[in-house]
């Protein structure tokens, strides 16, 4: 079978294990139907997921202009606590902060690599975390807007990491945690204007991955300058296809890619 498209992040739907989705226009692949499969990757071409033009992807999927541009690639994005639309002020499109900003976010603990704090749309539960190859999480907070949840992680963050070792969490070499003691420990340290928005006795999520084999020490591909791949399929963490060889491929940071997949 041979595919081709561009690249976005796989979508998935949380059962166990979770499942794993390649969506192209015209075709989509289960790709958890691929382990243990000969699966080659093949760079064609770019594709900016906003314009549609073949020019250099820069980052997150757009070329360098669209990602100076769009209100989808804002500073905010990456740095909830820069939200504005709360206030009424625009940063790059009132209209879309607004839709996004101003609805209910989770600030969160999750363990992929060690424990760490994150924020999420509510709508993005549990699938951030599986983004994230998390294979433990539970929520903190549920506040009403981005930036109450960009101020909380922030000073979390002070506590706990921010950031996801991806090495450690495709070795799975990671350890449970008790994740609602984490929570009662930095209870204390959520900003006084997030303080009610705390939830109280919740229980934690565990996700499980389809992976075969872990990688013992996982090399990322770079398709643009390899322009081919070819291996064995043994599993599928976070965003990351992991093949027999300990090659792995980050789908994710490789949107905007238009790629040709060849199954055996």
């Amino acid at each position: 079978m041979i595919y081709e498209g561009v690249l976005t992040k796989m979508q998935t739907e949380f059962s166990n294990p979770i499942q794993y989705y390649l969506v192209f226009e015209n075709d989509f692949i289960n790709v958890n139907q691929l382990l243990g499969k000969q699966v080659s990757i093949k760079f064609v071409k770019y594709q900016c997921l906003n314009c549609g033009m073949d020019k250099p992807i820069y980052r997150q999927g757009f070329d360098k202009q669209c990602f100076f541009n769009i209100p989808q690639a804002a500073d905010w994005i990456m740095k909830p606590e820069l939200s504005k639309a709360h206030l009424d002020e625009e940063d790059r499109d009132l209209e879309y902060e607004k839709r996004v900003q101003l609805q209910p976010h989770i600030v969160y603990l999750a363990n992929s690599s060690s424990v760490k704090v994150g924020v999420t749309r509510k709508t993005q539960v549990p699938t951030r975390w599986i983004d994230q190859g998390a294979h433990e999480a539970i929520e903190i907070a549920e506040l009403p807007n981005r930036y109450l949840a960009g101020i909380t992680e922030v000073a979390l963050k002070a506590y706990v990491s921010d950031k996801t070792n991806w090495r450690t969490m495709l070795k799975n070499k990671i350890e449970d945690e008790n994740l609602a003691d984490w929570r009662e420990k930095l209870k204390d340290y959520i900003p006084d204007e997030a303080k009610p928005y705390f939830i109280e006795n919740n229980t934690e999520t565990n996700l499980c991955f389809p992976v075969n084999r872990y990688p013992e020490k996982p090399k990322s591909l770079n398709i643009k300058k390899e322009q081919h791949y070819s291996g064995v399929l043994s599993g599928i963490k976070g965003q990351y296809l992991i093949f027999e060889d300990d090659t792995v491929f980050n789908v994710r940071a490789n949107e905007g890619l238009v790629v040709k997949i060849a199954v055996v």
